[in-house]
């Protein structure tokens, strides 16, 4: 115990590590993150702030939560994540606070994109996509000047799916790895 206590980690970091791990492996297995298990993290962590630093802390646990929230809507509206996506990132927010979520955000957008791009190639459908996203990018420059005939052809690909905890927890890790964990 004394090892894990040179880490400098507190309360607020082992309650993130074990609720990741415990939504890392519920979305690889059902792909769900379970509300029941997002609650209870909730309430002790804004419990916790409470108790360790008062209203201040509360309150930033809360901000952190409504963040979490936030950062997430565009890509949950569009059909990127998942609902429980947007509730794990709200939690750790409430856990962590706003600008920690905003870094593991950041830090999981891009690795969510390498982790996306790997599914693909395993799928054996990274040079159709990357083929598409170049086609995109140049008709959007065909509407600036540049004139680019798209392929005719209908390149329906079947959607690629990846349990997005993935990326939130390497978001988590990086911050970590990264010291950028400070409240």
């Amino acid at each position: 115990m004394k090892a894990l206590s040179n880490l400098g980690l507190n309360y607020s970091d082992y309650l993130l590590f074990l609720l990741l791990i415990i939504c890392i492996l519920t979305d690889i297995k059902s792909r769900r993150v379970y509300n029941n298990v997002l609650l209870p993290f909730l309430i002790i962590s804004l419990a916790a702030g409470f108790i360790a630093g008062g209203w201040a802390l509360f309150l930033e646990g809360v901000k952190g939560f409504i963040l979490g929230l936030i950062v997430f809507i565009i890509p949950f509206s569009r059909g990127g994540i998942g609902a429980g996506d947007v509730k794990l990132m709200a939690v750790i927010g409430g856990i962590k606070g706003p600008v920690f979520v905003v870094k593991v955000f950041l830090a999981g957008a891009l690795a969510g994109g390498l982790i996306a791009l790997v599914f693909l190639a395993a799928g054996g459908q990274l040079q159709s996509t990357l083929s598409r996203l170049l086609q995109t990018f140049l008709s959007l420059l065909g509407r600036y000047g540049m004139r680019f005939q798209a392929d005719s052809r209908e390149n329906e690909a079947k959607p690629v799916y990846f349990p997005y905890t993935l990326a939130i927890g390497a978001g988590v890790i990086a911050v970590y790895t990264a010291g950028w964990n400070s409240f």
